[in-house]
């Protein structure tokens, strides 16, 4: 019987372990995306450019969105229902701001003479940003849901509202790191 609930403890939840598999399906198309742009920039016919501003503070927007969900889920556990609130909201909202940076990229980079169907080097740079930011919509919607729990179901800190809040904190987390990724990659590439 100790072997049994060593045993149990020792398991992953079905759905944490369903999400770091999507995680990791993610990961590999955008690995794959970024394998593509290697193969096709060494074809030749590539026009080098630098990256607008604007995708910097995009970096921090989603990594401070990171700190507060962070800082919420830390409020939850505290019992510091006002915290968890106030940060859920904070997160939703630069979350929203990441988009909307996002989109002032691709502005900026119209700016610049970089169309989506100028070069493959632009459409690349659209392409992988723009599936990005659609996996941040995603985790934008996660974030409602999260927040309804949070304003609509008295507070309390239970077992099962905890895993759902760790799930969509690891995705935030995740999306957050993939956007560090893809950045590091445009810069070290000389996109």
């Amino acid at each position: 019987m100790l072997a049994n609930e060593r045993q149990g403890r020792n398991k992953i939840h079905p759905q944490k372990f369903a999400l770091w598999a999507a995680c990791a399906s993610i990961m590999m198309m955008f690995a794959a995306f970024t394998s593509a742009y290697i193969v096709r920039q060494a074809a030749g016919n590539w026009l080098e450019f630098r990256l607008p501003d604007i995708f910097f503070y995009n970096t921090a927007t989603i990594l401070l969105s990171s700190l507060a969900l962070q800082g919420a889920y830390q409020a939850f556990k505290a019992g510091k229902a006002a915290w968890y609130k106030g940060l859920m909201v904070l997160t939703f909202f630069l979350g929203l701001a990441f988009v909307v940076l996002q989109y002032e990229g691709w502005q900026a980079l119209t700016r610049i003479g970089v169309f989506l169907q100028t070069n493959p080097s632009g459409s690349f740079i659209y392409v992988i940003s723009g599936v990005h930011a659609a996996h941040v919509l995603g985790g934008v919607g996660a974030l409602v849901v999260a927040m309804m729990h949070a304003f609509l179901l008295p507070f309390k800190a239970t077992p099962r509202r905890k895993l759902r809040f760790e799930l969509v904190l690891t995705y935030w987390h995740f999306v957050g790191f993939l956007w560090l990724y893809l950045l590091g990659f445009f810069v070290l590439t000389g996109s």
